[in-house]
């Protein structure tokens, strides 16, 4: 293998880059960005970045001993694939063949239908789309936050922190309900509840209000919340529509097996964009999490150094991620989905100070913590120790 070409240069791209030098590929690497910028890290974007507490020099996740020697092609999107030649087009015409490509395109924020020329409602996924909302949040100002998952929880802690009068709309029935469940989202509702943020469960968003720049959030209860600013949080997409004429296999994000590979021979996806076969569902699943864009690179990368993957058994870990908001750490490992229970064992909900295991009948499926991160960290462990092969 001579060329290997990594379309996608943020976290998972650039853990993917390392890995093959790590284990031993001396060919020639080829990054592409639709990003001008360097990789750089996002959780902080709704926190430190977004508080003005950090610059975005300090984002930077390549350190200055990387010798990666990697040819970085940034600031044009692919468009297409060739699944013959593994041939990527790029929109400003370039075409970059190689022996092999991992795709890891991540994802985007998901819009709110009518709000692209409304000014003051913002999303949040770059660091552009952090700078801007960062000029906006004023002490005094009226947020309203639209979505209660992770990056909503994270912005409304940031904004409460500044000064700013902070309402959450949330259409499930409390915050995180989907990853952590109804009754666990109830313990985080009375996080942001004790901290003065004013929450609106169960209701969803009928329009924006407004001529020009933002005025009002109007809900399908027909209650109409005042804002200044407004952050859609409504979850994510793949970037994989340059993909559709590829052959590759696409459903929620591109469909590859537990090590990363496409139906394509040398085609493998990491990242956000990506749905690996999941040994404990028995299915595709798509993780958009800091940790699986990080610890998964590696592992396709033996897939695909490997030829068949038969010189590898790495798995993937079960699903973890974490979410600092107000002054708890949030933590997360399992499939809220696989659960049948949910049961505190360690601490108390009024305190947000906890750990509760999930189960499915007597066998634990997912753990949580609150400010919990020593005995957190041991049913992680012990999780992924049962992960069935």
């Amino acid at each position: 293998m001579r060329a290997v070409t990594i379309v996608g240069a943020s976290l998972a791209g650039l853990y993917t880059a390392q890995a093959l030098r790590t284990q031993g590929y001396d060919g020639e690497v080829v990054v592409i960005g639709d990003e001008r910028a360097r990789p750089y890290d996002r959780p902080p974007l709704s926190k430190e970045f977004l508080a003005g507490k950090i610059e975005a020099d300090v984002l930077t996740l390549e350190s200055a001993d990387d010798d990666l020697d990697a040819r970085w092609l940034l600031g044009s999107p692919a468009v297409s694939l060739n699944p013959a030649t593994r041939e990527v087009v790029l929109a400003d015409g370039t075409r970059i063949g190689s022996d092999a490509v991992v795709i890891a395109t991540g994802a985007r924020a998901r819009a709110l239908p009518g709000t692209r020329q409304l000014a003051g409602v913002h999303s949040l996924r770059t660091i552009e789309d952090a700078a801007a909302l960062r000029s906006e949040l004023l002490p005094g100002a009226r947020l309203v936050v639209i979505g209660a998952g992770f990056i909503g929880g994270e912005v409304a802690a940031t904004a409460k922190a500044l000064g700013l009068d902070v309402t959450v709309v949330e259409a499930m029935a409390s915050p995180l309900a989907g990853p952590l469940g109804t009754q666990m989202g109830a313990v985080v509702s009375g996080l942001h509840e004790a901290n003065g943020v004013a929450l609106r469960c169960g209701v969803g968003v009928e329009r924006i209000v407004g001529t020009g720049r933002v005025e009002a959030v109007q809900l399908v209860d027909g209650t109409l919340l005042p804002a200044d600013v407004v952050v859609v949080g409504i979850g994510a997409i793949p970037n994989v529509e340059w993909l559709i004429r590829s052959g590759v296999a696409l459903g929620n994000g591109i469909e590859c097996d537990h090590q990363g590979r496409t139906g394509i021979p040398g085609v493998l996806a990491v990242g956000d964009c990506a749905a690996w076969y999941d040994q404990r569902l028995g299915r595709t699943h798509r993780v958009e999490h800091w940790t699986g864009a990080m610890e998964r690179p590696a592992i396709a990368v033996a897939a695909l150094l490997g030829g068949d993957g038969s010189s590898t058994d790495r798995l993937a870990g079960i699903p973890y991620f974490w979410s600092d908001q107000y002054d708890v750490r949030i933590q997360f490992a399992g499939h809220v989905i696989e659960a049948d229970s949910v049961t505190v064992e360690e601490g108390a909900a009024d305190s947000h100070n906890l750990l509760a295991v999930y189960r499915r009948g007597d066998v634990p499926v997912g753990v949580l913590g609150m400010n919990q991160a020593r005995l957190f960290g041991r049913w992680r462990r012990q999780l992924n120790a049962a992960v069935p092969v």
